[in-house]
């Protein structure tokens, strides 16, 4: 990441719900294609996806994963990259990916440039198509956009709050969320979301799935969070569908939060004592 900020201000972003197909490639890729169509039709300038969106997650082996996966140079994320280039637009696609032997659960930020950036899942629950892939060794990144600084995180991540602080302290304002949240997990949504852009004063766009795959049920409720915790938007538990909020990245600049002048004021950054947390 650059340390000039870039010349960001008031924006449209969006989480996209949908239920992407377990294998069906073209069919997924047909879906955020028209999906993102729908949002920047809207306004929307920044769209993120579900996890996995692209080729679906509950995969039952490595060699079902890696005949899922795609390249970042391969004809389904190319066509993404086109499609946000016809639309001038920013978005966060999920999607299995290979490198080489490696296989990953990856998030690929997509500009009307072409490929900014992609996040490798770090964290990984024994769930799904995470049983079998290889850890994320990449580290937490932040990406100067048209639309602000954009860290990237991938559902399970979100439980660990030492990721979203290093984007936070990094110099993110908005931390796009591809999850696929699954049946018992409401505490994401309802409490960790909004704890995660709360105690780092930034924006959180959590998109989650919607459906069943191999008999896992996945509960919706994409949400788009302030930097003061507040849901801007929430998206039904069942229902595909794009929520929208209107933000300024620029609010995630301000650590301070001045309650009464010279009386109660508190520096969610500058009050860190990190010589105590070893």
């Amino acid at each position: 990441m650059s340390n000039a900020a870039p010349a960001v201000g008031p924006t449209r972003v969006a989480a996209a719900q949908f239920d992407p197909h377990l294998g069906d490639i073209a069919y997924n890729v047909a879906r955020i294609r028209d999906l993102l169509q729908q949002a920047a039709d809207n306004g929307a300038t920044l769209v993120v996806f579900p996890e996995c969106a692209v080729t679906g997650y509950t995969v039952g082996s490595r060699d079902e994963a890696q005949a899922l996966a795609q390249t970042l140079d391969g004809n389904a994320v190319q066509a993404i990259v086109r499609q946000c280039a016809t639309l001038n637009v920013h978005s966060v696609v999920g999607v299995l990916l290979t490198q080489g032997e490696r296989l990953y659960n990856a998030a690929l930020l997509i500009g009307p440039g072409g490929l900014i950036g992609a996040y490798l899942k770090a964290h990984l629950p024994y769930c799904g198509a995470d049983r079998f892939i290889d850890r994320g060794e990449a580290g937490f990144h932040v990406f100067d956009t048209a639309v602000g600084r954009i860290g990237m995180l991938i559902c399970y991540d979100l439980r660990f709050p030492e990721a979203a602080r290093t984007l936070a302290l990094r110099g993110a304002d908005i931390i796009a969320l591809p999850t696929n949240w699954p049946t018992g997990a409401d505490t994401a949504p309802e409490f960790v979301a909004r704890a995660r852009a709360f105690e780092n004063r930034v924006f959180v766009i959590a998109c989650n799935r919607v459906g069943v795959e191999r008999g896992a049920r996945y509960i919706g409720r994409s949400c788009i969070v302030a930097p003061d915790g507040r849901h801007l938007a929430d998206a039904s538990p069942s229902a595909e569908e794009i929520i929208f909020a209107d933000i300024d990245p620029r609010q995630a600049r301000a650590k301070r939060l001045v309650v009464a002048p010279g009386e109660f004021e508190m520096d969610f950054f500058g009050d860190r004592r990190p010589e105590l947390y070893a």
